[in-house]
């Protein structure tokens, strides 16, 4: 079957076209997988009475210390630094039925895969948090005053894949002949970078690094106009800086700021053109389920009666002597007061804001001027291996050069089977905000069809392959670092807010990465046991 068969077979409907690769092989199976969080999420939106006061009584009331709302990373990191701080009595509520936010993972006929962030890489200095949390966890060490990683959870080699020009190539930077444009203009983007790290200054996390003019200037353009003005217009550059982009924040180049996009390079690893001694990649820490890895083991110490799922946070009220969080139980179908002396909102900006009516003025112009991009990720069960085409092997993260995804992730790669066999591959595709609303809709199959669609011209037996495709949506993944988006005073002003409520969520670092959201929330996490000490 050509592959123009195939993408019709794929447009004709239920079956998605597979069935008739096979005449004895069953319609694909598949569906959307997870509790429906959208519908839950906009239960905020669509209760009225949340603002006006004109909700039910209340059916039970629970006293806490601290009520943390939101169970992602940040929330679970600030859970975390209020216990070490000695503040036992705290408690989490998270809409979804799992914590971790988009660290959660996925379980598919029996392989594990991950929902949404899928690695780590290996922290700097700056991240003195994350250290010491993978220390906590045994993943590093200190030896002779040096760090050591362990091996086992590093990605295994070969790490990344690019298919390009027919054939798969190791790494995901496009290939340059010795002396082309492209080299050259690859050399002058790492010069550039290398510039910005001394110059200017990036960090991982962003806030161990002082915001100066230098940065507000980069923040000021897109990232796009930035290297237009220093001529790097090489198509295939330029294609790998977009997808760097989508990959860390959701969007391309012409929409992110020059700071946001200097800063995925110049913050960690620096950029190395194909050839240079230090090109090879960084190495970064993965599981079969992805972060979630680490999400499980932070919340496993609240997973006792102080991590309550399901729950829809409804409405804040400040006063002086505590806090009063509504929240709706949607497993009970009841709704529930939750009345703390302290309360960690590690919840999305724009959702913050509407669920607090007397909110700072500073979150509500910073909610409404926040971008947030949605995420779709596939799940496709093969029951065995995929003909390998020409060139580099198997990798765990493969990508298509011009394609609009991000590529898949292999879930058995870090396994240590003698052989290729059965496997998940959990693919990723970014997507505008204008497609949010098709994006919660009921039918899944048309999201499915475009994720094959993008597969088959890398793989074109993955139809005699594919048993299931399980798909999962994230309508608010990423928020998009715009220009101005640091830089506003509104959201400068958001990090220390005073009072009985702390904020704590990576939209506070204009991005969305574990590193960022785990030091904020660590961070408020001290500050509002610090708070509950001087009472």
């Amino acid at each position: 079957m050509r592959r123009r068969e195939l993408l019709a077979g794929l447009a004709a409907g239920p079956a998605l076209g597979l069935a008739g690769c096979d005449t004895a092989r069953p319609a694909l199976d598949g569906g959307w997988i997870g509790a429906d969080s959208a519908a839950r999420g906009h239960r905020l939106r669509e209760i009225g009475g949340a603002r006006s006061g004109t909700l039910p009584a209340p059916a039970l009331t629970r006293r806490v210390a601290v009520l943390v709302v939101g169970a992602g990373i940040a929330g679970l990191a600030a859970a975390r630094a209020l216990e070490r701080a000695g503040i036992d009595d705290v408690h989490l509520i998270e809409l979804e039925d799992e914590a971790g936010g988009h660290s959660r993972g996925h379980r598919l006929a029996g392989f594990d895969c991950p929902l949404g962030a899928h690695y780590l890489p290996v922290p700097g200095e700056a991240a003195a948090e994350v250290r010491e949390l993978l220390q906590d966890f045994g993943l590093a060490r200190v030896e002779f005053g040096r760090w050591q990683w362990d091996e086992r959870h590093l990605c295994h080699a070969p790490q990344e894949r690019l298919f390009i020009d027919g054939a798969w190539h190791e790494g995901l930077l496009p290939p340059a002949e010795p002396g082309s444009r492209l080299q050259t203009q690859y050399r002058s983007f790492a010069r550039l970078v290398a510039e910005a790290q001394r110059q200017v200054g990036f960090s991982m996390p962003a806030l161990r690094t002082p915001w100066t003019p230098a940065q507000a200037a980069l923040e000021a353009q897109t990232f796009a106009a930035w290297l237009d003005v220093h001529g790097l217009d090489e198509p295939r550059l330029r294609w790998y800086l977009d997808y760097c982009c989508r990959d860390d924040y959701g969007a391309d180049a012409a929409t992110v700021s020059a700071w946001a996009g200097l800063h995925y390079f110049a913050s960690r690893h620096g950029f190395h053109a194909p050839g240079d001694a230090q090109a090879e990649r960084e190495p970064v820490f993965t599981w079969p389920e992805g972060n979630a890895w680490l999400a499980r083991r932070l919340a496993a110490p609240f997973a006792a009666g102080r991590l309550h799922a399901c729950r829809v946070a409804l409405r804040l009220d400040e006063a002086r002597e505590g806090v009063q969080v509504l929240a709706w139980d949607a497993r009970a179908d009841r709704l529930e007061a939750w009345q703390a002396d302290r309360v960690v909102l590690a919840l999305p900006l724009h959702v913050a804001a509407r669920f607090w009516p007397e909110a700072p003025e500073a979150l509500r112009q910073t909610a409404a001027q926040a971008r947030h991009a949605p995420w779709l990720v596939a799940h496709l069960h093969l029951d065995g291996p995929l003909l390998q085409r020409v060139g580099a092997p198997p990798s765990w993260d493969s990508v298509a050069f011009g394609t609009a995804s991000l590529g898949y992730v292999d879930a058995m790669h870090q396994s240590t089977r003698p052989h290729a066999g059965p496997t998940v591959l959990t693919a990723y595709l970014p997507l505008s905000p204008a497609e949010r609303p098709a994006l919660l809709g009921a039918d899944w199959r048309p999201w499915a069809q475009r994720v094959l669609a993008d597969l088959l011209p890398l793989h074109p037996d993955l139809p005699a392959r594919l048993r299931r495709i399980e798909l999962a949506r994230h309508g608010h993944a990423m928020r998009i670092p715009l220009p101005g988006t640091r830089s506003a005073p509104a959201h400068q002003a958001l990090v220390q807010l005073p009072g009985r409520v702390t904020l704590a969520h990576a939209d506070l670092a204009g991005y969305s990465v574990f590193e960022e959201a785990f030091t904020l929330g660590s961070l408020a996490g001290r500050r509002a046991a610090d708070r509950a000490r001087r009472g």
